[in-house]
């Protein structure tokens, strides 16, 4: 069994962007979506760990998150963080969007 660090740490940043809005904003939709999507990715990272072809639940969640965070950004025009969020998430799906087509193998990168 191969550890997803990749996933792993993709998930901790949300959480911790999530926990990050809280204390400097006080931003209690902040702390909510970021301990929910960041425990749904965590989730997922288990999953990619367990079986790599087990991608779906990681792919839905960071293609929902991307487009969220994209369109706050597109309203916004702030990087951070929804530009930073956005970015990773485009990253993530990328990843396992080629995955998913079957470009690449189903072992971990």
């Amino acid at each position: 069994m191969a550890i997803d660090y990749l996933s792993y740490c993709y998930a901790g940043i949300i959480v911790a962007g999530g926990v990050i809005g809280y204390v400097r904003k006080g931003s209690v939709p902040s702390l909510g979506a970021g301990l929910l999507f960041g425990s749904v990715l965590g989730y997922g990272a288990y999953q990619l760990s367990e079986n790599p072809s087990n991608y779906y639940l990681t792919l839905g969640t960071s293609t929902v998150l991307g487009g969220m965070m994209g369109m706050r950004y597109l309203n916004s025009g702030k990087f951070m963080p929804p530009g930073l969020i956005a970015l990773l998430s485009l990253a993530m799906v990328a990843r396992l969007g080629a995955r998913a087509a079957g470009l690449t193998s189903s072992k971990l990168e």
